[in-house]
């Protein structure tokens, strides 16, 4: 890629199914110091993880890794995210607003975003915007928040009264025996019961399969990540594939 110049997703012409256009870096408005916002969000949630700063150094490094570098206000240097943590982030894409004058990396992040231990650095709500209850993430945004959660439990013990934590304790064979226990129900519920029930039995067996992802250590953005790979791909010819290895 040439120094300078970044692909991002717009909607101009396609290449592979992935509509793509090009931009110059000179068009982006740094500001006095050199410096212009950059928001990391997950590509596959929409989950909005970060923000910090690039100079024009720091994105064009980024353009010609794929990793995101930062620039960082307070040592005033470049930073690459995760290089300590291995917390990294591949960069998906990076788009730029009206004002040119504020980046929005489309990323895929390994670990947690946040060097507080939590996914993403907007962990925390004003409670009292409205009606003085803080409201609960209703999108695919929960997915990763219960993971966490999840994550969390596995350095307990049973003793501690955590669910989780006490299917972790039995192993693979029994959180197995769980979702195989809530695929049935949800069969059941879609034969005989109604919607809301049918919604209630794809939480659990959802629920239980995350549990299994935990137990595993797979990294939730890799199931994104494969999900992202199928996306617009014909069914029969992803089973094609599988059938040809």
């Amino acid at each position: 890629m040439s120094r300078g110049w970044s692909q991002i997703n717009n909607h101009k012409a396609t290449q592979h199914g992935k509509v793509r256009t090009v931009i110059n870096i000179d068009s982006i408005k740094f500001d006095e110091k050199g410096l212009v916002p950059a928001i990391a969000q997950e590509e596959a949630t929409g989950e909005v993880l970060m923000l910090a700063y690039m100079n024009k150094e720091s994105l064009e490094k980024t353009l010609a890794t794929g990793k995101a570098y930062y620039f960082s206000r307070s040592r005033q240097e470049l930073w690459l995210k995760g290089e300590s943590s291995g917390n990294l982030q591949e960069v998906h894409s990076i788009k730029y607003d009206c004002d040119c004058d504020t980046l929005l990396l489309k990323i895929h992040q390994t670990g947690v975003a946040c060097h507080t231990g939590q996914r993403s650095c907007f962990y925390r709500e004003i409670k009292n915007f409205k009606d003085n209850v803080a409201t609960k993430p209703a999108s695919a945004e929960v997915i990763t928040s219960l993971y966490q959660v999840i994550l969390e439990r596995k350095g307990q013990t049973e003793d501690d009264r955590s669910y989780v934590a006490s299917l972790f304790a039995k192993g693979t064979e029994k959180i197995a025996e769980k979702i195989a226990e809530e695929s049935a129900e949800l069969i059941e519920a879609a034969i005989e019961k109604d919607n809301k029930e049918i919604v209630y039995e794809l939480c659990d067996l959802w629920f239980h399969t995350l549990v299994m992802l935990g137990h595993k250590d797979i990294d939730l953005g890799d199931v994104f990540t494969e999900l992202a790979r199928r996306f617009g791909r014909s069914g029969i010819e992803e089973k094609e594939s599988r059938t040809k290895k």
